[in-house]
């Protein structure tokens, strides 16, 4: 694949990581995992290290910029501790990524979307129609940096930014409003704390080349801002459906690919 070739495949893996991580409120790795396998070609490894990498730079600024300015906050304590737990997990699941075969990183990769499909179907929302919690800046520090440390070991392990977790976590197991808890996990993608996972798969080798990495950020950067747009125009219960939906269809993809 020439470089040009590999520059616009990069920014089409870019850009649907970045809507699908605007709209959703998540980090774009899911997306740019598996459409860095379809459309780059790559194996599971480098399609790991590939979307780490690309989530360095703050491409997610401008999804945060919209949540923002559609009223929704998030508190510093919750992304202090959160963050605190997201590196010491990413660091473990970099190393341990290393040391296992793609089919045990793909199996691994269904198991954690059943599991999230699974709390986003059983959450309940209040009696009152809404799902607020009392004091929305009062919230367990061990439960906050429980959520990081998943997120930041799923991140590592998978190579998917670790959004997910942040936004399931706080949703459905804190009870944070939807479009508060994807505010949340979009800061995370601004925040390089997928730092210590990325350099190890670099240190490895472990990534496509520069033309598609330099595509695939300009493509977050656009993308990202676009999903938040359409984020913000629709309810909660829809964003809920609609990450239904996609966590599912990533499953059923990586399964197929496990099996093949």
């Amino acid at each position: 694949m020439s470089a040009i070739h590999e520059l616009l495949a990069g920014v089409g893996v870019g850009l649907v990581g970045g809507v699908t991580s605007g709209f959703m409120g998540t980090s774009p790795g899911g997306g740019l995992v598996i459409f860095s396998v379809l459309l780059l070609g790559a194996g599971q490894h480098v399609a790991q290290g590939t979307s780490l990498i690309a989530q360095v730079p703050p491409t997610g600024l401008a999804g945060v910029r919209r949540y923002w300015q559609s009223g929704n906050r998030s508190p510093l304590p919750w992304i202090v501790w959160i963050a605190i737990g997201f590196l010491v997990g990413g660091a473990g699941g970099g190393y341990a990524a290393a040391t296992v075969s793609d089919a045990v990183l793909q199996w691994t990769y269904v198991v954690y979307l059943v599991a999230l499909i699974a709390l986003l179907i059983l959450r309940r929302d209040r009696k009152d129609g809404s799902d607020r919690t009392g004091d929305r800046d009062d919230l367990p520090w061990l439960a906050l940096f429980l959520i990081g440390s998943l997120a930041g070991f799923s991140s590592g392990f998978m190579g998917i930014g670790g959004g997910l977790a942040i936004t399931v976590g706080l949703a459905a197991g804190l009870r944070v409003p939807q479009h508060q808890a994807q505010l949340v996990s979009l800061i995370f993608s601004v925040i390089p704390t997928n730092i210590p996972s990325a350099w190890i798969y670099w240190s490895k080798g472990l990534m496509a080349d520069w033309p598609a990495i330099i595509g695939i950020v300009a493509g977050l950067w656009i993308g990202t801002d676009f999903g938040a747009r359409m984020a913000n125009g629709v309810s909660r219960s829809v964003l809920r459906r609609a990450m239904i939906a996609l966590v599912s269809l990533m499953a059923l993809y990586m399964s197929f690919k496990a099996l093949s």
